[in-house]
């Protein structure tokens, strides 16, 4: 049953990553709905969860919250090593690659964290058919975003579409492969309350720093304000669906 629903979850990821196809160059707004989902899966998703599966705490502070930090400040400074490094590569006048590789690691985390979603599911119905339908309908939902997602952001940084659906391949198996493992292997609550955390940094930084201001740049719209406003009202709607 479990690898049956991650098959569904395949499908919407795919349908996400097609949408985000076919918007082409109008993307002000779909950025917009792109990182108020983002926005959304943060705290309505990947921080409860991982402070429920990993409570512990450093100091007295969550240990999830330190790794949601971590995450924030990786991918900060990876940014900032390739704008140093591009800047230098302008002055002495050699040939700049951008920030593809930058796209690349964040695709990746989306499929490390497509497969999360696919364990998670395997895992649910392990304790039992109510729990794995309710984590399936959140994680199906979810996973259209994180399709839809795994495109725009490749594409953003500056990666040609033919590597970006590859990606997008890769993204929609991940559940799959996900749930498989979720029926045959045990994982620590532990290891994945600390990988939730510090990808939920990541994608905070993602849709602040970098997602918000390309959808609002040549496009100060109330369009894409209510986008992203929509896009985070939508998580918060598949985190209400998850908890009844």
């Amino acid at each position: 049953m479990a690898i049956l629903v991650a098959l569904i979850s395949m499908c919407s990821t795919l349908i996400g990553g097609l949408v985000a196809v076919r918007i082409g160059d109008r993307k002000h707004a779909i950025l917009g709905l792109a990182a108020g989902v983002m926005l959304g899966v943060v705290p309505f998703d990947l921080l409860p969860e991982a402070l429920e599966q990993t409570p512990q705490s450093v100091a007295g502070v969550p240990i999830a919250l330190v790794a949601a930090v971590v995450g924030f400040l990786t991918i900060h400074i990876i940014e900032r090593a390739v704008a140093i490094h591009t800047a230098h590569e302008v002055e002495f006048g050699t040939h700049t690659h951008g920030f593809e590789s930058v796209g690349l690691l964040a695709a990746g985390g989306l499929v490390f964290h497509s497969t999360l979603d696919g364990l998670g599911i395997g895992l649910s119905f392990q304790a039992g058919t109510g729990v794995g339908t309710a984590v399936a309908i959140a994680v199906i939902c979810h996973d259209f975003a994180d399709g839809f997602n795994t495109f725009t952001i490749t594409t953003l940084y500056g990666n040609a579409r033919r590597r970006a659906l590859l990606l997008l391949a890769l993204d929609a198996l991940a559940p799959v492969v996900g749930a498989t493992i979720g029926t045959l292997v045990h994982v620590p609550q532990e290891a994945t309350g600390l990988y939730l955390g510090y990808f939920a940094g990541f994608l905070l930084y993602l849709a602040t720093a970098d997602i918000l201001p390309e959808a609002h740049a040549g496009h100060p719209s109330r369009l894409t304000l209510l986008c992203t406003v929509a896009g985070t009202g939508f998580m918060f709607g598949v985190a209400v669906l998850n908890h009844q």
